[in-house]
């Protein structure tokens, strides 16, 4: 499908500068663009990229200025990289979604499947099963029974929901565990008896569940996800947590149980959060933060254990000059043990 510049921005609600018949057919990043693309600059560092770049549309901010001996047709948005997911998303509307049963696929007769679902080869889905209007199930995922999901949803190979309720508009990828047991041990001498974990996983509407992102059951009640969470590749989440609405977590960061986790908060790679605290609304946790205690609201943390990020970037000034330091020491102690022994 061709767009041309002024169908963009017109669904963009942007301004054309430039040719507004030109047309494209395809997406690229700005350095490997060629003619019949559409690309777009966000961060002024790739702005060298625009004496060169051979895309025929580029999405830029309003507050850019435009040199006059530029080639492409530009389009000024309020946010070109929220305006390129807007594009993106309208491209993946227009792909025809499959429908259909496929075989061998086992579905049990007491589960609830409506006509317009697509299942992939080799799904299992188990007793007293829900699922919503306009599902994709992509093949070898298994739904356990009284499982319960919404509609619009999307499980890619390979996803695993033991016991869950799965809301609308969810994206789980291929390989996540949703609803295995939390790891509950109770010690007795040199053994741990397994504490029966018997609640369930509740995912709120429009959340994206990353490749291989495991969500443990509750021990008794509910691990919740709220609505438009994002989780990255690889996250655990484990018994009994709370994770607040739109907050978003970068690959690998693990939360322990019964942790409650804020509204609108931002975890990056790595981030570790020990169990039973409270993660305040708004908070910003860098890459590998280690969290032993809970956060306040709108706090910016980096280290390990996690610090304020001003202290931490003090602190690295330092850390990398310790060897220095070390040796000013070592040399001044000397000194003084010179000057001691002078004095006797």
């Amino acid at each position: 499908m061709e767009f041309s510049a002024l169908q963009i921005a017109d669904f963009l609600n942007g301004e054309v500068i430039g040719n507004p018949h030109v047309k494209v057919s395809s997406f690229a990043k700005i350095e490997e663009a060629i003619p019949g693309t559409l690309t777009f600059l966000s961060n002024k560092k790739y702005t060298p990229y625009l004496q060169e770049t051979k895309a025929d549309i580029v999405l830029i901010n309003k507050d850019f200025e435009i040199s006059e001996s530029l080639k492409p047709t530009f389009i000024r948005v309020d946010d070109a990289y929220a305006s390129l997911a807007m594009l993106l998303g309208l491209v993946e509307k227009s792909k025809k979604s499959k429908k259909g049963i496929e075989n061998p696929v086992y579905i049990q007769e007491t589960a609830k499947i409506p006509s317009d679902i697509y299942i992939g080869a080799f799904t299992y889905i188990g007793e007293n099963v829900t699922i919503g209007n306009n599902c994709q199930i992509y093949p070898q995922v298994y739904i356990g029974e009284n499982v319960t999901i919404g509609n619009n949803c999307i499980l890619y190979p390979g996803v695993k929901v033991y016991h869950a309720s799965i809301g609308n508009n969810c994206i789980i990828h291929a390989g996540a565990v949703i609803g295995s047991d939390g790891f509950g041990f109770a010690p007795e001498g040199e053994k741990y008896n397994k504490i029966p974990q018997i609640g369930i996983v509740e995912i709120a509407d429009d959340v994206e569940i990353g490749a291989n992102v495991t969500i443990d059951r509750a021990t008794f009640g509910k691990t919740r996800i709220e609505a438009g969470v994002k989780l990255d590749n690889l996250v655990h989440i484990a018994h009994n947590v709370e994770v607040g609405e739109n907050t978003v977590m970068a690959a690998q960061v693990g939360i322990a149980g019964s942790s409650k986790i804020g509204k609108h908060c931002s975890l990056g790679g790595q981030v570790g959060v020990a169990g039973h605290i409270r993660i305040g609304d708004n908070a910003q946790l860098g890459a590998q933060a280690g969290i032993p205690n809970s956060v306040k609201p709108n706090s910016v943390l980096l280290g390990a254990p996690a610090i304020n990020v001003r202290d931490f970037a003090k602190s690295s000034a330092v850390f990398k000059n310790l060897p220095d330091l070390q040796r000013d020491v070592t040399l001044l102690k000397k000194e003084i043990e010179k000057l001691k022994n002078q004095e006797k």
